[in-house]
């Protein structure tokens, strides 16, 4: 009752004072309130019109961002990086039939060689096919090959146990590190196929490549030859895994040399026979013939599968029926370890390793960055090594079939490939020549062949691993000798001594690091070698170096002797670099111009051939600078000749004093023998002429050439 009260007192008060009191509040209240409408209203304005102006300059065409997100939304480059939307449509029977026999082909080859490099890369036999399947499914959607095969290597192989395996706390641990190495690597190609990173590998040069393929047969090669002749605890390490295997010898099991040999013999009479056999497929016309070369050439294509099928029947047999398996150590074959049998499901990488040690009880966890850090400069080399040769592959087949392929695409399908087959334990994977020469030669018509290779290694994951452990390790050996020896590159030596001694140096750099220390002190050896080939010619460019006189010199009419200036001697030399100039090049030129010219005695006019300069940096002004200044202070001529318009534009703007130049050799001739000026212009006597027959090397009376004393 009192808040009524009060309310009505005040309404009485307010009333009391007039109604303009009242109303005046209400109206300033109202003014305030339409100032403020005002002022939001303006500040809604100025936010349209700035977001109209910032929309209109994001969206530009001349914003390379907006051109970016156009083109990477646009069909064609959907198209792009989904090849498989361009060949899809046009799929037919006779692609379906060429595809199968490739792929069915291919997985047979596949089954044994995964295993066996499982054993190069010091992991279980099973990871070798977790490795096979995935990659062949990823890469028929977004590869540009038709041919490359997807899956282990003996090269990335050895790479995972040099940096993975080695590098692990413990046995039970490569396998983890081989899965975090393979997914790192995966996202590193992807980015790198987004960015167009794919030039990177183009300094990679091709002696390096052949050195660390030659070193990589050797080592993989001579890593075999214990599972070859049975022995037992050979170092890893090359050197001393070659002298533990000579003092082993005696120990050798015969059962496994004599089945490796005859392994061996076989396999390189199959691989003779399948190259007679594909002379005749090609002349042959009868059918029946036509046929049974063909089933001859499948048998043969297929020898590793065959020939490791007939050794585990026959080990089989021998342990089943005979009861070998009972005798001691070195009685019998030495067969493979039980190999763990099923389809591995999805998992992602763990990057929390725990180490225990049984005999101390202690549990050592690694986390990522002590992972990161013990696999280190592992992800480059990987990455790197397995775009190489994935590429190298690729465009080998694409231009021996006459189909293009997509470099940067190529990069996005391995590490895609990588990455999606880090998650069902696989290791590096990349494109394997031969697997891909079986592919192609089998009529391949598509990737999509890619997919029943991965359907028999599942279906050997789901049915056949029981089977596994009746291998023996000798018949492994020899399919990975077999399959590596080709690699050795004998007949590279004479043709590079032939062609370019000099790629010798890095060739055999990286062929003796690789082997005598480890592989990538010996592929970094030989990448920094090669570029220090291709810079040095930068810094030390070939000169051509010219005199010239003018025709007062010759008939003895000189000038005035004013001292030791130009117009006293009436002589020029012309320096001519044979290639472009960068920036390591300055300081040589720079000396060069200074030794023909300013501390000749007497001093001589410099002219400097800008015809082969492509650009111009800050290194350059500030040494054309120097020059110029030094010249100008002494009363010399120094003058630029035929620099391109973006060389003269920056020299100009740089504003360096006494800087001459001239659109071509006569007129920095006039310039130089007039003393700056264009006797041409001056009606002199001389009238600028050159005499052309007084043109002489440095140091000889021969026609111009190469200065001999650089």
């Amino acid at each position: 009752m009192a808040h009524i009260n009060g309310t009505e007192e005040e309404r009485r008060r307010l009333c009391d004072d007039g109604p303009s009191t009242s109303y005046k509040a209400i109206e300033e209240s109202n003014s305030t309130k339409e100032e403020g409408t005002s002022a939001m209203t303006s500040t809604c304005e100025s936010i349209e019109k700035y977001w109209e102006n910032g929309k209109d300059a994001l969206c530009s065409p001349s914003n390379p961002l907006a051109r970016y997100c156009q083109d990477f939304w646009s069909i064609n480059n959907v198209k792009r990086k989904f090849p498989f939307i361009k060949w899809a449509p046009k799929y037919r029977l006779k692609n379906f039939i060429g595809d199968l026999v490739a792929g069915l082909t291919v997985g047979l080859t596949v089954i044994p060689q995964g295993m066996a490099y499982a054993q190069i890369a010091e992991l279980p036999p099973q990871y070798g096919l977790y490795s096979a399947f995935m990659g062949g499914f990823i890469y028929c959607f977004l590869g540009t090959s038709k041919d490359i095969t997807m899956g282990p290597t003996a090269i990335m192989s050895l790479l995972v146990a040099e940096f993975a395996s080695e590098r692990a706390p413990s046995k039970d641990t490569h396998a983890a590190y081989a899965i975090i190495l393979t997914l790192i690597c995966g996202l590193a190609q992807i980015l790198m196929g987004f960015l167009n990173l794919g030039f990177v590998v183009q300094f990679i040069s091709f002696p390096v490549i052949s050195g660390f393929t030659c070193s990589a047969a050797i080592i993989i090669g001579f890593s075999q030859v214990k599972s070859w002749l049975g022995l037992k605890n050979i170092p890893r390490a090359f050197v001393p895994q070659v002298r533990q295997t000579f003092i082993q010898l005696p120990e050798t099991n015969l059962w496994d040399m004599t089945m490796g040999i005859i392994c061996m013999i076989s396999l390189v009479c199959m691989k003779i026979l399948k190259e007679h056999v594909d002379k005749k497929l090609q002349t042959e016309s009868k059918k029946w013939k036509s046929a049974m070369y063909k089933t001859v050439w499948i048998v043969c294509t297929a020898r590793n599968a065959v020939v490791v099928l007939i050794c585990a029947i026959f080990a089989a047999i021998m342990v089943d029926v005979y009861g070998y398996d009972n005798l001691p150590d070195g009685s019998f074959l030495t067969l493979t370890d039980k190999v763990d049998s099923g389809i591995p499901l999805p998992q992602a990488p763990q990057f929390y390793i725990d180490v225990s040690n049984n005999s101390t009880n202690v549990t050592i966890v690694k986390s990522p960055a002590d992972v990161f850090s013990d696999i280190g400069e592992g992800f480059i080399v990987v990455t790197l090594i397995g775009l190489l040769e994935s590429i190298a592959i690729a465009k080998a087949f694409a231009r021996k079939n006459e189909y293009q392929i997509d470099p940067n695409q190529e990069l996005i399908a391995i590490g895609a490939s990588n990455t999606i087959s880090s998650f069902f334990h696989s290791y590096p994977i990349t494109g394997s020549f031969s697997r891909t020469a079986i592919n192609s030669q089998s009529g391949v018509t598509t990737p999509a062949g890619g997919i029943w290779t991965g359907l028999v290694v599942i279906l050997a994951l789901a049915v056949l691993t029981p089977y596994f452990s009746y291998i023996p390790q000798t018949a492994l050996a020899a399919v990975i000798i077999c399959a590596v020896l080709p690699m050795f590159e004998y007949e590279l030596i004479p043709r590079l001594f032939k062609v370019k001694k000099l790629d010798l140096l890095p060739l055999t750099l990286t062929f003796f690091l690789c082997i005598f220390i480890n592989i990538e002190v010996g592929i970094l050896s030989g990448v920094g070698l090669t570029l220090l080939i291709l810079i040095y010619p930068m810094s030390r460019p070939e000169l051509t170096i010219k005199y010239e006189k003018s025709v007062d010199v010759e008939t003895g009419n000189r000038a005035p002797n004013v001292g030791d200036t130009i117009s006293a001697t009436r002589e020029a030399v012309i320096i001519e670099p044979n290639q472009g100039l960068k920036f390591p090049g300055i300081e040589y030129i720079k000396d060069k111009v200074m030794k023909y010219g300013a501390y000749k005695k007497p001093a001589t006019a410099v002219i400097l051939d800008a015809s082969h300069f492509a650009g111009c940096d800050y290194t350059m002004v500030q040494g054309v600078t120097q020059v110029c200044e030094y010249f100008y202070k002494h009363k010399l001529q120094f003058v630029i000749a035929c620099a391109s318009t973006e060389i003269t534009t920056v020299l100009h703007n740089a504003d360096i004093k006494g800087l001459q130049l001239a659109a071509s050799i006569e007129e920095a001739l006039r310039m130089s023998f007039a003393n700056g000026e264009d006797l041409s212009a001056s009606g002199s006597s001389n009238n600028g002429k050159i005499n052309d027959a007084y043109v002489t090397e440095v140091g000889t009376d021969a026609s111009p050439t190469k200065d001999e004393s650089l």
